[in-house]
């Protein structure tokens, strides 16, 4: 009886990340050149500028901005998360990185995100750069902004090395989380 319905629910999960994929594919990015990157990158900050005010301000502040404009997720019991993106200082690219994440636990779907962290001292800049690879919530203090948080955040009020925005969500699957990722250095 559990085998049936573990089948059952294997099916239904296929059909439903089949289902979702198309919606969520468009927006994956498939960078195969740096100027690729650049692209999706500057539209994606623009993107979340124009939706959060506080992004924005916070932007001007930013030393630097790691930017993922486009991770897909998915997962059925066991999970993960890949995007690239680039960390931009001074105006700059500095370099570019990956996203990678895995979970496991109760999940099922497929979701498409996009999310930056302003880097907002030469502490966190330095560290990023140093290290072979970051695990986000492990080094500098990043604080993920949510609706709640954005409301009660100004400039004046910024005391934390990092500040992370998640935007763009689409697809079906509940919740997006970044502590606990992994991001690396890469050649793109």
């Amino acid at each position: 009886m559990f085998k049936q319905k573990f089948n059952g629910f294997a099916l239904a999960f296929v059909l439903t990340t089949a289902a979702i994929m198309p919606a969520v594919a468009p927006t994956v990015a498939e960078a195969a050149t740096k100027a690729d990157l650049d692209a999706q990158s500057a539209a994606a900050l623009s993107t979340l500028y124009n939706a959060n005010p506080a992004a924005k301000a916070i932007g001007a502040k930013a030393k630097a901005v790691l930017i993922f404009p486009s991770i897909v997720k998915a997962g059925l019991v066991f999970g993960g998360a890949y995007g690239e993106g680039e960390l931009i200082e001074g105006g700059r690219v500095a370099n570019y990185y990956n996203s990678l994440s895995g979970s496991w636990g109760l999940q099922a779907g497929a979701q498409s995100y996009g999310y930056a962290v302003f880097l907002m001292t030469n502490k966190a800049v330095k560290y990023v750069h140093d290290t072979a690879g970051w695990e986000i919530g492990v080094g500098p203090t990043v604080v993920v902004v949510n609706e709640g948080v954005a409301r009660n955040l100004s400039t004046t009020t910024l005391k934390d090395d990092a500040y992370a925005f998640v935007f763009d969500q689409k697809g079906l699957m509940a919740g997006v989380q970044i502590e606990g990722t992994k991001v690396s250095k890469i050649k793109p």
